[in-house]
């Protein structure tokens, strides 16, 4: 009896697992079809938009569909490996369908939104007829769908050609609008006019932090400011991420960059009397200094910069480091993962969005040209656009819609969402309403809009590439009182200032050969180095 009663309980062990598994959802193996979809969203998104997202295709088609993710990393690489993969096909169809030469002046000209086709296709010249043709191919780079990013990745991808009208804004005109998705909302544009990308999800950008680890420090208060992130009792303890890997943390930065633009103009409106349209040119100029100048110092003070987005807040939760930039729904995840105090009292981590220091963006989705599935493509947009799959990203796990496994906590973009009474109970979030009250801060695309990319090499320059020699003379500036030739030194900005990023590097980033590139980057950051070390210097000789 006794040894049978250990048999059974060990034929319990080993099968209570499978009878109270989950249900199986399709494979990609076993599905009537697939959909490629390339995405930079964390397992949580991907499982329950799997999940949510078949069985709506199901209830609609009759048919079972199966995601096939592909997840290579953050924005900045998928927007790299769609750019070099369009390349490959393109010259395909160029050299092989359409029997032409290969040339580097052809690979740049496919992709140019600049060249408009006319109507006279006669006299093209080379570049403007491959051009012609791009856009008139189903060329595909094996994906049906672009899912996550920004809206900065996506207008370029539309401006080249990569991701076409997807029939959204045809299909659902009543989605479009004031009452439902607004076409801008503090300034940043929330769906392309001609259909190539909608938004689906809102981001906003702020600071985790643990309070333990700040009071380990002597830091009494919270982060309230972007300008918190210099404190220089913060040296070694704040976790940032690399801006050309990921463009949301890139997005982070120029909101950074936005803010001081604003003060500087608000400053000056008020020292001169002018209206703001005529002091706005200074502003700007003055305004990208000041913001990259705190950029630089809270650079001094991390840790690291990770390729990861995802690894500055969860080394917050753990300890690894005090604070943190991240995007928002991170921010609320760290609470998830950090209980509250056994006394009951406020729990270890706490977020924060300033509010005059970040803006609402959008997460596009867009559908890629020559989409292996078209039609389910086009009906991923639709589900994720729908009350259906905007209830999983703020329904808590379990609830009527809401999502089976992971508590999303992100903000859908659809402005009636939170003006359904019924959906209260079921929210994560029930009392937020990103559009209940207007953002302090207004993103003006024009000032930094189309130097996103020079932005990010320029921190790359300034911060990552001579990261141990910023350290350093950050630490000996510290130590030292602070002295001001020595921080004029490690301050001056000069070769990134406004005019150098939007002309020089500009121009260099934007070269065909991309050697150009890399001996501008060795160059900046080289003369940073000796700028630092100079600074190191200065300020070790004003203590003795």
């Amino acid at each position: 009896m006794k040894r049978a009663l250990i048999l059974l309980a060990l034929a319990a062990v080993v099968g209570l697992p499978f009878l109270l598994r989950p249900k199986k959802q399709a494979t990609v193996a076993d599905a009537d079809e697939r959909l490629v979809v390339i995405t930079p969203h964390n397992e949580a998104t991907r499982y329950e938009y799997s999940r949510g997202f078949a069985e709506w295709y199901r209830v609609k088609t009759g048919r079972t569909i199966a995601i096939d993710w592909r997840v290579i990393g953050g924005t900045s690489e998928i927007t790299r490996f769609i750019e070099s993969e369009y390349v490959a096909a393109f010259q395909h169809h160029w050299t092989g369908k359409l029997g032409r030469p290969w040339s580097m002046g052809v690979q740049a000209a496919f992709q140019d939104g600049s060249l408009v086709p006319d109507d006279t296709p006669g006299d093209d010249p080379v570049e403007l007829e491959a051009r012609r043709a791009f856009l008139a191919s189903t060329v595909s780079c094996g994906l049906d769908v672009f899912f996550g990013g920004g809206p900065y990745d996506h207008v370029r991808q539309a401006a080249a050609g990569r991701i076409v009208d997807s029939g959204i804004l045809q299909l659902h005109p009543e989605w479009f609008g004031d009452n439902a998705i607004p076409a801008t909302f503090t300034g940043e544009p929330y769906w392309d006019p001609q259909g190539r990308w909608v938004g689906n999800v809102l981001s906003a950008y702020g600071m985790i932090y643990n309070r333990d680890s700040l009071q380990r420090l002597g830091i009494d208060r919270e982060p309230r400011q972007w300008d918190d992130l210099q404190d220089p009792r913060l040296r070694g303890e704040v976790a940032l991420c690399d801006p050309t890997k990921s463009s949301s943390i890139a997005k982070a930065f120029e909101n950074v960059i936005q803010q001081h633009i604003h003060r500087r103009q608000a400053q000056l409106v008020r020292e001169t009397g002018r209206a703001p349209s005529e002091v706005e040119a200074q502003a700007v100029a003055e305004g990208w200094v000041s913001g990259l100048r705190l950029v630089q110092r809270i650079g001094a003070n991390a840790r690291y910069f990770t390729d990861s987005s995802q690894k500055s807040p969860i080394d917050v939760v753990q300890g690894n480091s005090a604070a943190g930039m991240c995007i928002d729904f991170y921010g609320r995840g760290g609470f998830q993962q950090s209980a509250r105090r056994l006394d009951g009292t406020e729990g270890r981590i706490g977020y924060y969005s300033p509010p005059d220091g970040t803006v609402l963006s959008p997460d596009p989705l867009a559908v890629l040209r020559g989409a292996p599935n078209p039609a389910a493509a086009r009906a991923f947009i639709e589900y994720a656009v729908s009350m259906d799959g905007q209830k999983l990203w703020n329904f808590r796990p379990g609830t009527p819609g809401g999502p089976v496994r992971y508590e999303l906590r992100r903000l859908p973009i659809r402005r009636d969402f939170y003006t359904v009474p019924e959906f209260a109970p079921h929210r994560s979030d029930p009392d937020v309403n990103p559009y209940a009250a207007g953002n302090p801060m207004i993103y003006h695309g024009e000032w930094t809009g189309n130097l996103v990319r020079e932005m990010a090499f320029v921190i790359r320059v300034m911060c990552l590439d001579p990261h141990p020699e910023l350290v350093a003379a950050w630490r000996e500036i510290i130590a030292a009182g602070m002295p001001a030739e020595a921080l004029a030194v490690m301050s001056d900005l000069s070769a990134v200032d406004y005019g150098a990023t939007d002309g020089r590097i500009r121009r260099v980033l934007g070269s065909k050969n991309k050697v150009d590139e890399v001996r501008l980057a060795s160059e900046l950051a080289d003369g940073f180095r000796r700028q630092y070390l100079k600074a190191a210097e200065l300020a070790r000789a004003g203590k003795r």
